[in-house]
């Protein structure tokens, strides 16, 4: 027959063992929440430059190379001799 309410620690040593529980879960879900999160800081989410999506545009032909040295120009903060 099991004995019930007699061991030493009575309801504050089942208390500790649901906190001591509840912790250790915790705890792996905080893991596994900073390793997620952490991973979907890639490469692809950092902010791109802009120099390098003006030379993709041009790249893909989406602008022409007056229109890229133009856009180029302003991005670096120097204007052409021709432009007012």
């Amino acid at each position: 027959m099991m004995y019930w309410g007699g061991e030493p620690w009575g309801w504050a040593g089942w208390m500790l063992m649901v906190g001591s529980m509840l912790a250790f879960w915790g705890l792996i879900a905080w893991v596994v929440a900073s390793v997620v999160r952490s991973g979907s800081r890639s490469e692809s989410s950092k902010p791109v430059e802009p120099e390098r999506i003006l030379a993709e545009r041009f790249a893909r032909g989406e602008i022409d190379d007056d229109e890229y040295q133009r856009r180029l120009g302003v991005l670096r903060g120097h204007r052409r001799s021709g432009d007012p």
